[in-house]
């Protein structure tokens, strides 16, 4: 049963022909009901979300599916999720961080919309995450300007926080030989923000087995508490696969 479609403007691309995969998978989880036992949303993706084309979004037993025709992109199902998230450091400290963003030294996607280095502030969600401390913690500054309002009111669509835990987990372990994709994300949002607020967005690597990578995330809003949080499986995948022109 077709629950509705959207499209991925050119704007929320990861790499550059294909939608940032937290932000689809953000757009996505909203056609999940979610209840105390099941609050956060699993989103598994199997082929890269196109971008300016109508996908649709169907019912299928206990998950929503979403298609380009009759390809399967994505697989959202309700889960439960209880992560510890370490705590943040300050916003200052979270800036100093963020300078030391390998990123900016070389990036695979340098026009991703999360962490895309060649993205200017108003284009971007610009979120450069660095080492924090001596524990594997990493961490960025974001405060979320004009460009993300979608409407009247100042807090952000969820799929713009889905975004911001998604790429700074991909920067909490070194850089692998080939091409690092997002393969399934688990969220789990319990407040909003709103335009303007400072916030600090915080991962960590958790364990890898193969060419399985996996890693949490957190979002702190401008009192530091946590406004949501997830558990990302990444992919090593051949450099040759990815379009990155």
């Amino acid at each position: 049963m077709s629950l509705g479609s959207f499209e991925v403007a050119p704007r929320f691309c990861g790499p550059p022909t294909s939608g940032n995969g937290g932000y689809v998978a953000g757009r996505l989880a909203r056609f999940v009901a979610t209840d105390s036992g099941h609050p956060a949303v699993a989103v598994r993706l199997f082929a890269p979300p196109p971008l300016d084309a109508p996908l649709e979004v169907r019912a299928e037993e206990d998950h929503v599916g979403l298609f380009d025709g009759d390809r399967l992109l994505a697989r959202a199902t309700a889960v439960p999720l209880e992560l510890s998230p370490p705590p943040p450091p300050s916003f200052a400290s979270a800036q100093e961080a963020s300078k030391s963003f390998r990123g900016f030294d070389e990036h695979v996607f340098p026009g991703c919309f999360v962490c895309g280095t060649d993205r200017r502030t108003g284009d971007g969600l610009r979120i450069f995450p660095g080492a924090a401390d001596e524990d594997g913690l990493f961490a960025a500054s974001w405060t979320p300007d004009e460009s993300l309002r979608t409407g009247p009111a100042d807090e952000l669509d969820e799929a713009f926080l889905w975004a911001a835990l998604d790429c700074p987990g991909a920067f909490s372990f070194p850089q692998v030989d080939g091409v690092i994709l997002l393969g399934e994300i688990r969220a789990r949002l319990f407040g909003s923000v709103r335009i303007g607020d400072p916030c600090v967005v915080t991962s960590w690597y958790v364990e890898n087995d193969g060419r399985k990578h996996v890693t949490g995330s957190a979002l702190h809003g401008p009192d530091g508490e946590c406004v949501g949080y997830a558990r990302a499986i990444w992919i090593e995948v051949d450099p040759d696969s990815v379009p990155r022109d």
